[in-house]
């Protein structure tokens, strides 16, 4: 960003007065590192600082998702198949009280469909911090304490009493419990997918673009044949090469690579086009006069010169991954059930008798839609306040 004086302060390039980083003085300005410059910058795009606190609610939520759900997403309680999302009643009687009424259930003679009656004179109580189900919290510690539920009864039956805030599928499994388990899976595959292939392309790209000849012409030829064939083709193709009796493990770091293997390319060429245009600036002859080998100048001088680049590319690709598989696992060619993630979720939704009967099995779209946008607005934040040139 141009930064030029005025006899009442500063101006940036677009004529605004403090645009960089109100309310610091000129001093500061002129002193601060690159990526105080990017922070300031990025903290007045509100949008864009909205995304990444959602996104870092996404994420907690991520971390403790056994704590948030009510009830054990695995488990399936036929009696409450199909039930309809339950409403929490914070008050009774002007008092706070949160409850919520019973719910019986019956079988239509003439249809057969399960319907629910609401017994408003029943009300079951809702409790902060109950216990419920056990689970390993970060994978070791064991707790059984939930943020919300219905304390009381015998161990196994927290389900029948848990608060169906969303409702359930099928097989009467809490519907919210499992957006919220799904969060994990579906948020950390694109972390993942997006670390391997920033790998994939910063290392191929910059060998590409600093040593050229033979080299750059093979890796050039690669990205152009894998960005040739269609994406769900390929996907397809992938997919269906991984055995289906794998483990959900091995199913979720091949869906990973899968991702990986396409999503390389574009950073890949941006990257090569990058190292062109450096590796004959004044600093890359100097340190090559000075002595520094080849892997030196390639990481610790030509790649930090646009790390704000790639961080603001990897949050634009996350929602990339995030989309790539919930379509595969929507499809049937990525995760498959026991695995919880919005797309296995999704599948439910492939019928459209059900949808209309059972709207709230659309309810994974909403975080995915969310997520999504977060990651976009965020990654435009950071895109702007990582261009220098930019307006």
């Amino acid at each position: 960003m141009v930064v030029e004086e005025y006899e009442g302060g500063l101006l940036d390039s677009d004529g605004r007065r403090g645009a960089l980083a109100a309310p610091e003085d000129e001093e500061s300005v002129f002193v601060a590192t690159q990526w105080q410059l990017m922070w300031w910058r990025f903290r007045r795009h509100k949008l864009a600082v909205a995304s990444a606190f959602i996104l870092s609610l996404f994420y907690i939520a991520a971390i403790g998702a056994e704590f948030l759900s009510s009830s054990d997403p695995a488990t399936s309680v036929v009696d409450v198949a199909y039930l309809r999302p339950q409403k929490i009643h914070w008050f009774d009687g002007g008092s706070f009280s949160p409850h919520v009424e019973k719910v019986t259930g019956a079988r239509d003679p003439k249809t057969f469909k399960k319907i629910y009656a609401v017994d408003p004179d029943v009300k079951i109580p809702v409790s902060f911090f109950v216990r419920g189900y056990e689970y390993n919290f970060l994978g070791f510690i064991k707790a059984d304490r939930h943020l919300l539920g219905i304390e009381g009864g015998e161990e196994g039956e927290y389900n029948r009493a848990a608060p169906y805030l969303l409702g359930t599928d099928v097989l009467g499994r809490d519907m919210a419990a499992r957006i919220i388990m799904g969060t994990r899976i579906s948020l950390s595959i694109g972390l993942v997918g997006v670390t391997m292939s920033f790998f994939l392309g910063i290392t191929l790209g910059g060998i590409s673009g600093y040593y050229g000849g033979w080299a750059d012409a093979v890796i050039q030829r690669i990205i152009e044949i894998t960005r040739s064939i269609p994406t769900i083709p390929l996907w397809v193709a992938l997919a269906a090469s991984v055995p289906r009796d794998w483990s959900i493990i091995r199913l979720y770091f091949a869906i990973t690579i899968i991702l990986s293997l396409v999503a390389w390319t574009e950073l890949g060429r941006v990257v090569r086009g990058r190292f062109l245009s450096m590796r004959e600036e004044d600093f890359i002859t100097a340190a090559r006069i000075a002595g520094a080998g080849d892997i030196r100048i390639i990481f610790r001088h030509m790649v930090p010169s646009f790390t704000s680049h790639v961080i603001a590319a990897a949050t634009l690709a996350v929602p990339f991954m995030i989309i790539s598989e919930t379509a595969l696992s929507f499809l049937g060619l990525g995760l498959r059930p026991p695995a919880i993630s919005w797309g296995v979720l999704l599948q439910a939704t492939q019928n459209v008798q059900s949808v209309a009967v059972y709207p709230w099995l659309m309810s994974p779209s909403v975080p995915v839609i969310i997520a999504v946008l977060a990651f976009n607005f965020m990654g435009d934040g950071l895109r702007d306040a990582a261009d220098p040139y930019s307006t």
